[in-house]
């Protein structure tokens, strides 16, 4: 008995450190954390903490049917396994943004808003950082979670928030909006103007802490490179948003690049994509062909990264 148990504490001593690099960002886009973060599943969104101890992100299963927010933390100078998060697991909870030093969790969720078990419309909701766990999320008002969807929250570093919606008074088919922060209070979000949205899809946008870069995913448009790609505008010296501008094909693929984040600390632009690595082999065994299935870049969402500074 003591010999197995010797056995199995060496196997555990033994075991191989998860591998994150958050300081060295790739020149051209790479798949991030692979095996680990970005692997066979559905994931896309990514938060991080500006200590850079603690990443969230958004694992789904294959076709997204059910979506939570995962955690993973570096302690003691070592990254531990993926977790869910608290207060996740039971509905569809997606696109974390943290505020606040990272106390505090922006997210959206379709979890029944106001006790109202008939209401299945996603919405954006808050929650503050206790200890290592996060308190019972809140929805934010009224004026900002609507009958319609609310995607993807983003905020500036003086409250102001972006955020994705479905309105009567957008300008297309999903919209980006903005809501200053005023006092603590929320003021009736406004539709960006035609510099950012137009007829078709505007969504998924990431503000900057000075509030004059935003970067988001449009659809249908002209130069739109297949299934629909990023963009970015940045505010002239009136504080006007000047004409928004495709990121191009070191970014964008063919397929969907969307939910973009950039860390600031060091200097790495993060997104989506549902691009897959090319694979011209014949296959003449079943387990070759879930080999190849079952590992990132098969068309399912995987996260990215790439230096910021060279884009």
């Amino acid at each position: 008995m003591l010999f197995i148990c010797m056995v199995y504490i060496s196997s555990c001593n033994d075991k191989k450190p998860i591998e994150i690099d958050l300081k060295s960002a790739p020149t051209s886009a790479e798949v991030f954390g692979k095996n680990v973060i970005s692997t066979e599943m559905y994931e896309r969104d990514i938060a991080i903490t500006p200590d850079g101890n603690e990443i969230i992100y958004t694992l789904g299963d294959y076709k997204q049917s059910k979506r939570c927010l995962v955690r993973i933390r570096e302690v003691n100078g070592e990254w531990q396994s993926p977790e869910i998060l608290n207060l996740s697991g039971t509905y569809q909870d997606i696109e974390p943004f943290y505020a606040e030093g990272g106390n505090k969790l922006f997210f959206t969720s379709n979890r029944p808003i106001n006790n109202d078990s008939l209401r299945t419309d996603y919405n954006i909701w808050v929650s503050e950082r206790e200890d290592q766990q996060w308190s019972e999320p809140i929805p934010l008002p009224e004026n900002i979670n609507s009958a319609g969807q609310e995607f993807f929250p983003s905020l500036s570093k003086n409250g102001n928030l972006y955020f994705t919606a479905t309105r009567k008074d957008g300008i297309g088919s999903e919209d980006i909006f903005m809501s200053e922060f005023v006092n603590g209070i929320y003021e009736n979000p406004t539709v960006l103007d035609s510099a950012i949205n137009t007829s078709t899809y505007e969504f998924n946008a990431y503000i900057n802490p000075d509030e004059n870069l935003l970067i988001f995913s449009s659809y249908g448009r002209p130069d739109d490179m297949g299934g629909g790609d990023l963009y970015y505008s940045t505010k002239d010296e009136k504080g006007k948003w000047q004409p928004s501008k495709n990121m191009g094909n070191k970014i964008n693929s063919t397929k969907l690049d969307y939910c973009p984040f950039v860390d600031l600390t060091n200097n790495t632009f993060y997104f989506t994509s549902e691009r897959m690595k090319e694979n011209k082999a014949t296959f003449k065994n079943v387990k070759d062909l879930k080999s190849h299935a079952n590992k990132p870049q098969n068309g399912m969402g995987d996260i990215y990264s790439t230096d910021f500074g060279s884009l």
